[in-house]
């Protein structure tokens, strides 16, 4: 019998800490992914976590939890893929630690990923756009604060972890302002800022004088906005924007939105799906095209291209007998 604790906590130690240097957004998610596990163990096999064996872990039992998951926990088969690839990244680093249990780890890894429909990317048109950031109310502290994060959000398409982790450091105002981020893959980027954008962001750090190393965007304690903080207010205000623009209220809004809506404007002012990409920090060119796919507009203008169906098609005949002999060169 090959006890689970020691393999855990070197997964974590060694293989994501030391080796892989893994991102503490990563930690988390595999974080949160065993204790959900070993949770789910000790309900089914009435074992505390630190007396679970490997061999209780085979692939029917995984099985079971990843049914948990969406039957019982309510998640989505995107979460559901996710978790699964956190109890993969054990089992191959169990396959190095345990071969003798390679036949068991195997059945593990076979388990697939479950496929799930692709849908639309939800984004704000412009005129949604424009209702979000008048909701905000900027006679408050909060309000300039928050108006202020909306504008760079909108403008800048960055993820919420790389708002919410900013520091005034990371903002240039002077000349060629650009905002610098630290995205996925440790990949560092710097996006440029709009006169508007700049604008903000003089007043807000004007009105605040913070050091250098402050978060750009504090909570009332001054440390860092959470995630759930970004979320709960970009909520708020589209509830607000609702009232003056009927369509807000049938979208659900979430800070990724504001993403994508930044990428369908630039799609829509002719920039470069390569361009969107390194704007957006994406590790490929083909992830652009889930915005193709949304943008009605880009269609539309391809459609306008096209000949009516009831115009009849000609061969082009020269004028001229000249420019027939120029053609025919």
């Amino acid at each position: 019998m090959t006890c689970l604790a020691p393999l855990l906590e070197s997964f974590f130690t060694e293989r994501l800490y030391a080796q892989r240097r893994a991102s503490p957004h990563t930690i988390s998610a595999y974080r949160d992914t065993f204790r959900l596990l070993l949770g789910f163990a000790k309900d089914k096999l009435g074992k505390n976590p630190s007396a679970l064996d490997l061999e209780d872990l085979d692939a029917s039992f995984i099985g079971s939890f990843l049914d948990h998951l969406e039957s019982r926990r309510g998640n989505s088969v995107r979460t559901r893929n996710l978790r699964l690839a956190a109890i993969h990244s054990l089992f191959h680093y169990a396959a190095l630690r345990e071969p003798a249990h390679s036949a068991q780890i195997q059945r593990v890894l076979a388990i697939p990923q479950k496929r799930f429909e692709r849908n639309i990317v939800n984004f704000l048109t412009q005129t949604e756009t424009d209702a979000l950031l008048a909701a905000v109310d900027q006679s408050t502290w909060l309000g300039r604060r928050d108006y202020t994060l909306l504008l760079l959000a909108l403008q800048t398409g960055l993820r919420v972890s790389e708002l919410t982790s900013l520091r005034v450091e990371d903002v240039e105002l002077g000349r060629g302002p650009h905002v610098r981020c630290r995205g996925k893959g440790r990949k560092e980027r710097a996006t440029p800022l709009s006169k508007a954008c700049v604008t903000a962001l003089k007043n807000w750090l004007r009105e605040n004088n913070p050091s250098m190393s402050s978060p750009l965007f504090p909570s009332i304690r001054g440390d860092a906005l959470s995630r759930d903080s970004v979320d709960y207010l970009l909520k708020k205000y589209a509830k607000v924007a609702a009232k003056s623009c009927a369509s807000m209220a049938k979208k659900t809004i979430s800070p990724h939105v504001l993403r994508h809506t930044n990428a369908v404007q630039l799609l829509n002012a002719g920039v470069d799906r390569s361009v969107i990409a390194l704007w957006l920090g994406h590790e490929q060119v083909e992830t652009t095209q889930i915005y193709l796919d949304a943008d009605l507009a880009t269609k539309e203008r391809a459609l306008a291209r096209t000949s009516p169906r009831s115009i009849k098609r000609q061969r082009y005949r020269p004028p001229d007998k000249l420019l027939a002999f120029l053609e025919g060169l």
